[in-house]
């Protein structure tokens, strides 16, 4: 199997610039591409016999391809447009009193944290947001500061499975166990999880779980995953209330009005992709890759790592040496600037005090081109 450069046409990305930004919105193979054009011709062609005889059935087909990647039954799984929409559908199907506490920390993705705002403000409770000392030390470090914060008035944890800003993969597994036996529901937020780590919800033990398959998993724009427990389901409707509504937790979400699913019927050939390509090896292969570029920065550099290696997977940020934290459009500003000077793309955060500049390894990136990326990087340090 060959990874690296050299497949880089098989997704149609610029040859001009160097790619070390896939977690952001991911890349679709052009076999993928032609895959939901296939799904998109057939619904042309008959659109009323497609919605009536067919999709019914593809839509729960693919939540059962989803199942078997990445755990739990079929009938648990259903889809929504990204991660963000997961949260959004379990926060706004979260009962909080005034008072109420929801649990997150400050790795949180941005939208995460105004989605978790706005319902609080909503029903008078409050977001309590547990500051994480960058960087991170341990697991054990990362659970106790979580754990330390929750109260008796805590309604619901969410957590990352990987933190969009610093990559940093959290103890998702030990959190849920700690949460559930107090009965404080849990939602992982695994934006970056399936196709970048190992995902298996049952053993993850998360009330709900909301995935993207339009990052690792190299699935379509629109495509993205939600789970939830049983035993929530009564209470969990999506955000569009159509003719669904009423007859189960799976009817609800798979009919949310007429628009084209042709995104999420594209998700089994995505997980086709990633098994053909090395499924867990393919996995471990840009964990390597991003962790080789890391140190070879961190020796070369004297860039810091957000997290210990056991705590990073195939997205890591390093931290600039910068005086002083950029503010977001300072970070934006220095994005486009390295893409237009320097033909890198490259993500550029700002967390816990520090600016971190984030590397993302996927099939079609190797380490020399993640390490030329962190080199053109430190002229902004």
């Amino acid at each position: 199997m060959s990874y690296g450069r050299k497949r880089l046409s098989e997704f149609g990305l610029d040859p001009k610039l160097i790619h070390a930004n896939h977690g952001s919105y991911g890349a679709v193979p052009v076999a993928i591409r032609e895959t939901q054009r296939r799904i998109q011709a057939e619904l042309d062609a008959n659109p009323s016999g497609f919605f009536r005889d067919r999709y019914p059935q593809l839509i729960r087909a693919a939540a059962s391809r989803v199942a078997g990647f990445l755990g739990g039954d079929a009938e648990d799984w259903v889809f929504v447009e990204n991660a963000t929409a997961g949260v959004n559908t379990v926060l706004a199907c979260t009962r909080l009193d005034p008072g109420d506490e929801v649990l997150t920390t400050d790795q949180a993705y941005g939208a995460v944290k105004k989605v978790i705002a706005h319902h609080c403000s909503r029903a008078g409770a409050h977001c309590v947001e547990v500051k994480l000392e960058l960087p991170i030390t341990s697991p054990s470090d990362l659970l106790e500061a979580v754990v330390a914060a929750a109260t008796n008035r805590t309604r619901l944890v969410v957590l990352d499975h990987v933190s969009s800003p610093c990559g940093i993969v959290f103890p998702v597994a030990e959190l849920c166990s700690y949460f559930r036996r107090r009965g404080v529901p849990v939602l992982v937020d695994g934006a970056h999880g399936p196709g970048n780590v190992e995902v298996d919800v049952t053993s993850i033990g998360a009330d709900f779980y909301t995935g993207n398959a339009h990052k690792w998993l190299c699935a379509p724009l629109g495509a993205a995953m939600l789970w939830c427990r049983r035993e929530h389901q009564r209470q969990l409707q999506p955000l569009v209330i159509s003719h669904g509504h009423g007859s189960g937790f799976t009817q609800a979400f798979d009919w949310p009005g007429t628009r084209d699913p042709s995104a999420w019927l594209s998700v089994p050939a995505a997980i086709d992709f990633h098994l053909e390509n090395g499924g867990a090896e393919l996995r471990k292969r840009n964990r390597r890759t991003a962790l080789d570029a890391a140190q070879r920065l961190s020796d070369e550099c004297g860039y810091v790592p957000a997290a210990p290696s056991d705590m990073q997977s195939s997205m890591i940020a390093l931290r600039l040496l910068s005086d002083r934290e950029l503010t977001p459009m300072e970070c934006s500003a220095l994005q486009h600037r390295l893409q237009v000077e320097d033909g890198i793309v490259v993500a550029i955060t700002s967390a816990g005090g520090s600016t971190w500049f984030r590397l993302s390894a996927g099939l079609y990136t190797d380490t020399d081109e993640l390490t030329e990326a962190g080199r053109r990087t430190r002229k902004i340090s």
